[in-house]
């Protein structure tokens, strides 16, 4: 019986950690809440419309792939 205590709070410890090291990574900022935005945003060909190379807000060469917008960045609702 002590024994599968040891493996439960083993179990237990290992979740904690990859919890907390899920969560104190950098996340994505969210959509701002303006009226450049405030359209309904539902495709990401309307965000290239200003972050494509070439357009008034570029994203940066460190941006992380580009396929799908609303994967990382929400709406922000404030």
């Amino acid at each position: 019986m002590k024994g599968i205590w040891s493996l439960i709070l083993a179990a237990g410890v290992i979740v904690a950690i990859l919890f907390f090291i899920s969560s104190t990574g950098k996340k994505a900022p969210n959509i701002p809440n303006d009226t450049i935005h405030s359209s309904s945003l539902t495709l990401q060909e309307i965000c290239l419309t200003c972050h494509a190379p070439g357009r008034p807000a570029p994203l940066k060469d460190t941006h992380p792939p580009k396929e799908d917008c609303f994967a990382c960045h929400k709406i922000s609702t404030h």
